[in-house]
């Protein structure tokens, strides 16, 4: 078991920055993939950034060159600096988590170990 809880969200206007963390406790022994996705009110939960065990990542396309997913397994946290935020990258952020393979995917039925979600709103 892998417990996730985020943090760091807020409301920032139009080309501000927030850093969304993400701390992970539990069973560590195995290594994991972790990603964030974000949802918007009646839309479908996406794939934002995932990053391997071995540092590999995965961003989605809308989000290429604004947002950077990083780790600190010393500490156990996970990261998501986003900068350059529009109104469109509002919506709630989750944490995810998925025991490490090859693959590294961005689709939520991948991922097993899910937080609770942080609010991040940005103002035009």
């Amino acid at each position: 078991q892998v417990q996730l809880m985020e943090s760091g969200g807020g409301s920032v206007q139009s080309g501000g920055s927030l850093r969304l963390s993400c701390a992970a406790s539990g069973d560590r022994r195995s290594g994991y993939a972790m990603a964030w996705f974000r949802q918007a009110p009646g839309t479908e939960r996406e794939g934002v950034a995932a990053i391997n065990s071995d540092r590999k990542t995965s961003y989605t396309a809308s989000v290429q060159g604004r947002f950077t997913i990083s780790q600190d397994n010393a500490k156990n946290t996970l990261f998501l600096q986003m900068n350059s935020l529009k109104p469109e990258d509002t919506a709630m952020y989750y944490c995810a988590a998925r025991p490490a393979t090859w693959w590294l995917p961005l689709s939520p039925q991948q991922y097993k170990y899910w937080g609770q979600g942080t609010q991040v709103t940005v103002s035009a």
